[in-house]
Order: C-alpha cells, then sequence, then structure tokens
C-alpha cells in the first residue's frame, strides 16, 4: 500500500491504525505526488491512501495524476474535515472510496481499505467483461464480410471452408475467401491474405473480398480482375508497405478444365479419387507490391470426381514440436492431406487442420488459418 500525505504527523496517524487494524499491509510513505510517482515505477501497488491536498498537486488533478500512475491500483482518497464534498466528487471522479481525517478508526480503515480493492477488482473485470462483448460484436461483424455463404445455383459442386483466428490475438485477422458461380455455370473461387494482423488488415479483407464476388459477377475475371483488385488494394491500405497474397480460379462447366491465377499465394492441393498431389500454377507478384504485375493463367485439368483445396500460409507454416526454427512447411502438409485422402468435403477440411495442430507444437503459430475445399459431385 502507498500513502502519498505531505504531513508527518497525519502519515504516522495512518500507520498506526493500520498496526491496529486486522489488515496485514507493507505500507510506503510518499511525500509527494512525484515522489508517489517514483515509488509506483519500482514496485507494484494494491491501494494508495491519497491526501488532495500535497505540494505538487492539489484536488481532482492530484487524484487524476495518482490513477494514470498507479495503473489498476485502488484510490481511496484523505480529505480533511471541511473537505468532505471534496471526497465526494473524487469518488465521482473515480476514486474508490473517500476518509475524513479525524474520523477514522483502525477496523474503519482497514474495512475501507479491503472494499475498495475489491471495488476497483469487480471494476477491473467489468470492463473486461464490456471489451470482451465489444470484441466478440466486432469479430461477428468481420465474420460475416470475411467468410461468406458460397453463392451458388446449378453446379454440383462440394464447398467445404474453415476458419481459424489467430491464437495469439483471437480476433479475425485478414485471411478471406469466396465461391460464386455466374450466369455461365462456372464456379468462381478465391483465398486471400493481407499482411499483418488485427482488425484494420480485416477490414480491409473484407473490401478486397467484396470487391471481388462484384467483379466476377460482372464479367471481371483472371488478370482483369487482379488488376482491379490491386488498383482497390492501393486506394484503401493504410500505407504502401500493406500487400495481399490472393489465388484465384474459375472451374469451367465441363467440370475437368480449371484456370488458376495466382498472386504470391502458396500452392494448392488437388484431388483425384484418393490421392493428394501438390500443385504450383504459375505465379505472379502479390497485390500492392512495387512491382510490374502480370499474372498469367495456369490450366490444370481435374479427373471424373475431382477437387481443390486452397488455403492461407497459416496451415503450413507452424512450428515443429521440439524445434523452434523447422516449420511443417509444404511437404509436411501435403503428407497429412494424403492420410485424410479418403475423407471428403467438411470431414477432409476438419481432418487436415486438426492434423496439421497434432503435428505440430501447441503454440506453433500466430497465424489465422483459412481453407476452402472444393470437389465436384461425381455422377450418380
Amino acid at each position: 500500500m502507498l500513502l502519498v500525505e505531505d504531513d508527518p504527523q497525519d502519515a504516522f496517524i495512518v500507520r498506526e491504525l493500520l498496526e491496529d487494524g486486522d489488515l496485514s499491509v507493507r505500507l510506503e510513505w510518499a511525500r509527494s505526488l512525484d515522489e508517489a510517482r517514483h515509488l509506483l515505477a519500482q514496485q507494484r501497488v494494491q491501494c494508495v491512501l491519497l491526501d488532495l491536498g500535497l505540494p505538487d498537486a492539489r484536488g481532482l488533478s492530484a487524484l487524476a495524476a495518482m490513477r494514470e500512475a498507479s495503473g489498476d491500483a485502488a484510490v481511496v482518497v484523505l480529505t480533511g474535515l471541511a473537505e468532505e464534498q471534496a471526497g465526494l466528487a473524487a469518488v465521482t471522479a473515480g476514486a474508490q472510496d473517500y476518509l475524513v481525517k479525524g474520523r477514522v478508526e483502525g477496523e474503519w480503515l482497514g474495512r475501507t481499505l479491503r472494499y475498495a480493492m475489491q471495488r476497483k477488482q469487480a471494476e477491473q473485470a467489468a470492463v473486461a467483461l464490456h471489451a470482451e462483448r465489444l470484441r466478440a460484436e466486432e469479430n461477428a461483424r468481420l465474420e460475416r464480410g470475411l467468410l461468406p455463404t458460397p453463392l451458388l445455383q446449378q453446379m454440383p459442386i462440394q464447398v467445404a471452408t474453415r476458419y481459424r483466428a489467430s491464437r495469439v490475438s483471437g480476433t479475425l485477422g485478414g485471411d478471406f475467401f469466396d465461391v460464386v458461380e455466374d450466369d455461365d455455370k462456372v464456379v468462381h473461387a478465391m483465398i486471400g491474405d493481407v499482411c499483418g494482423h488485427g482488425p484494420d488488415e480485416a477490414a480491409l479483407g473484407v473490401c478486397l473480398r467484396i470487391a471481388w464476388r462484384t467483379l466476377v459477377l460482372s464479367g471481371v475475371t483472371g488478370t482483369a480482375l487482379l488488376r482491379q483488385l490491386e488498383r482497390v488494394l492501393r486506394a484503401e491500405r493504410g500505407g504502401d508497405e500493406i500487400f495481399v497474397t490472393m489465388s484465384t480460379l474459375a472451374l469451367e462447366s465441363d467440370q475437368r478444365t480449371v484456370r488458376v491465377w495466382r498472386a504470391g499465394h502458396p500452392g494448392l492441393l488437388v484431388h483425384s479419387g484418393s490421392s493428394v498431389t501438390w500443385a504450383e500454377p504459375g505465379i505472379g507478384p502479390a497485390l500492392g507490391l512495387p512491382l510490374e504485375s502480370e499474372w498469367e493463367p495456369t490450366e490444370l485439368e481435374l479427373p471424373a470426381g475431382g477437387g481443390l483445396t486452397l488455403f492461407t500460409d497459416g496451415l503450413f507454416e507452424r512450428r515443429l514440436p521440439g524445434d523452434g526454427m523447422r516449420l511443417l512447411g509444404e511437404e509436411g502438409l501435403l503428407a497429412v492431406a494424403r492420410r485424410h485422402a479418403h475423407l471428403n468435403g467438411e470431414e477432409f477440411v476438419d481432418a487436415l487442420i486438426s492434423g496439421t495442430e497434432q503435428a505440430t507444437a501447441p503454440d506453433a503459430s500466430a497465424d489465422d488459418v483459412a481453407v476452402v475445399h472444393l470437389r465436384w459431385k461425381e455422377e450418380q
């Protein structure tokens, strides 16, 4: 406990009252606000007894300065007999309680300090609960924008998607995806990753995802689509250092042909029956980099009932247990995928994510993970 009091006699009385009471406490004494700040910088204090008439601060300004300096400590104000209204004003301004000098007994002082610390803890819990509620509401809004319902019409395609927020931040980051079917029965899919983590990156991801869906449904695809998205990115990003990796593809209505454009994004998994291979279609630079941008399509041929899995790098850039430097990597991810290649749709995606988590350290990734699995339904 810290007593901030410039009068040695009053400080002596407080110390005697604490010794007479039932509250076990180690008391530090500061004679000014400046001395109190110095003590608070050196050790943690649970409660501050503050005189409002200090040589370097008075009244509510002294309280405001002490609340800022003491962090999560409870603050109880000491006032004179003629200053009881100042004590009430101090409670209104954020103090947990006030005491009038000359009217305090040891037991009462101990009880007041104990209740003040409990009230401070209750206030902090309420603030934390409110912050958690706001974070959940923000996540829900961002989730609706980042993780849309696939917009499909007639084509017999299975779509399974998953998103895992970073375990470090607990909030949605900049990973995003979408799947739509156009009027020509072409199924378009996309997955992207904004560099960085946090609400600003998530908001930018929402912006790009909505722009992608709008452009695709307007008939803009491929290289032209990526050029327009880069224009949107440059206009909306918070700084020139922000870039985005993305893969966008078109699954033709023949259910065999797939055209892929990659902008700095990882490869993809190709499914054929119960086997899985890794594909690295031609790649161009990530969106937003100070480079001449050109993205050429790569054409893949799927077998009957074949499929694809797209993902962000958080899925395989995970540390292996017992080694802080080695990552699961692309080969490790492919090995996990092959172990679960007999599964389909939702089961495969869940097994892929859980398999990478089991193969790596518990705290292996601070990155978000997004997965999109697409597979044509075999004819009955």
